[in-house]
């Protein structure tokens, strides 16, 4: 069996990342073109909570946090709110262990209907009594004075399967105005727990998907639901699903495969998409659609749908679901760069409108990009992130796009080798200007302690004025061992 896995980082950050996704529920295309964003404590201003999913945690090697940090009318400073949960935290279920990795995976929901955004939190390789890698899922509801809680809400197979919350996703799959939480483990099921909770976890319902992925481990490594997102691709108010694993009809090779949303909750049929494990979901053409955006980072080798250098795939929303496509690498139009192998463009992505039009814009990571530095000299997975804006026909890859590395000018730090600038990638208004802003991780800063870069957006484009750098220290993460602060966004 041939599985192709995501080679992204070092061994020191040796989990699965999730890429973004849309949870929003109007069907109005400005709602849709917003994006996926948080505001815990409901004041206007977007909110962003960063992985440190590999963190030292009172001494114990991996267990892992998630830190929070408050949109202002400044933006994320050193001075906003912030908050840093592990499972050792005041209200938090459970103890945080050795390897737990707390806070590799995340999502957004108002999952009581309380206005508030609540935060969901995968512990994938939480121990519970001797079922070893059980994992556990965390539950964090928002409030005035932001997140409070941290309830467990545990397997309700836990003898199927492990990896329980390894991917997570939130959406309102059957339009009740309740968001829903998708969990994913090493099993191809995914559960769906029907919103409407409260701080006891007790979900109104759930029910259960299976798109044809393989389950189990290989090499170690847990198989089934890698990534899984939500948006709402047809119109109707209802949120869709798509699912990302190891295709068990195709000799392994990934796939991602789209559920659609109904009056009674996600359907059981599904459509195959393309390869890929990065996914967005937000209206790039103003047409009131959710468009779902695919990040292929792969390079040429064989692998279904790759190409040199990485490339991302536009599938366009419509009334029936998915239907025709837009295809963007480094070689297409005016995009800056250049494909190269290994730059690995796509391995992240993130929707948002940054110019306000009502339009999604695009950012994409590419963690492998080397840096060419004022002297000449190539600096290896430097990394880059490249903004490309909406328009009506699509993505615009002739004229606008932006192109972020360590050395452009304003931006905080210096490029080195194997900093993966862009690893991760989150577009979120922070600022409360009606304009997104970009949030960039980078998970190989100073030696995989990690960093996350805040540029926030003026006058409809992303800029460095004011830009700012978080490094571990700053946010109450320890720089013992490699803690990969910045390593994934809550979606």
């Amino acid at each position: 069996m041939t599985l192709r896995f995501r080679v992204a980082l070092a061994t020191a950050a040796a989990a699965a990342l999730t890429g973004g996704l849309l949870a929003a529920t109007a069907g109005q295309a400005s709602a849709l073109a917003k994006g996926d964003f948080a505001d815990f404590n409901n004041d206007g201003y977007a909110d962003v909570a960063y992985s440190a999913g590999n963190a030292y945690v009172n001494g114990r090697e991996g267990a892992g946090q998630i830190v929070v940090q408050y949109g202002s009318a400044n933006g994320l400073t050193t001075t906003t709110k912030r908050q840093t949960f592990s499972q050792d935290s005041a209200g938090v279920a459970g103890t945080a262990e050795k390897h737990d990795g707390f806070g590799w995976s995340s999502a957004i929901g108002d999952f009581n209907a309380d206005g508030y955004d609540d935060l969901a939190v995968g512990a994938s390789r939480e121990t519970l009594g001797t079922d070893v890698t059980a994992g556990v899922v965390h539950l964090f509801f928002g409030s005035p004075t932001g997140l409070k809680g941290g309830a467990a809400l545990v397997d309700p197979a836990p003898s199927s399967h492990d990896a329980w919350g390894q991917a997570l996703a939130a959406g309102d799959f059957d339009g009740d105005g309740r968001d829903d939480l998708a969990v994913g483990s090493d099993h191809a099921k995914t559960w769906i727990f029907k919103g409407g909770t409260t701080s006891s976890t007790t979900f109104a319902g759930r029910s259960t998907v299976s798109p044809p992925i393989h389950s189990g481990t290989v090499d170690g490594r847990p198989l089934g639901a890698l990534t899984i997102h939500a948006g709402d691709v047809t119109g109707d108010q209802r949120d869709d699903l798509v699912i990302d694993g190891f295709d068990a009809n195709n000799d392994g090779w990934n796939a991602n495969y789209y559920f659609q949303g109904s009056a009674t909750g996600l359907t059981g049929s599904y459509q195959q998409l393309t390869s890929g494990i990065m996914t967005g979901i937000a209206d790039i053409n103003g047409d009131t659609y959710g468009d779902i955006v695919t990040g292929i980072e792969w390079d040429s080798s064989g692998t279904p749908d790759s190409s040199d250098g990485g490339k991302v795939v536009v599938r366009y929303g419509s009334p029936s679901g998915p239907q025709g496509s837009q295809t963007v690498s480094q070689n297409s139009g005016n995009v800056p760069g250049g494909s190269e192998a290994g730059d690995a463009f796509g391995g992240e992505v993130s929707l948002g409108d940054i110019n306000n039009d009502g339009m999604a814009d695009l950012a994409i990571g590419a963690w492998g990009e080397n840096l060419t530095n004022s002297s000449g000299t190539s600096i290896a997975n430097s990394g880059s992130v490249t903004v490309l804006y909406g328009s009506a026909s699509g993505l615009n890859t002739s004229t606008g796009m932006q192109f972020f590395q360590q050395d452009t000018t304003g931006v905080p730090s210096v490029g080195e080798k194997d900093d993966n600038f862009g690893s991760e990638v989150k577009l979120a208004d922070v600022t409360g200007d009606g304009q997104a802003d970009l949030t960039i991780g980078s998970i190989g800063e100073n030696d995989f302690n990690g960093a996350m870069t805040v540029l926030k957006a003026a006058n409809g484009r992303i800029g460095v004025t004011g830009a700012v750098l978080f490094g571990p220290s700053a946010v109450g993460v320890s720089t013992t061992g490699y803690p990969v602060y910045g390593g994934n966004a809550a979606n």
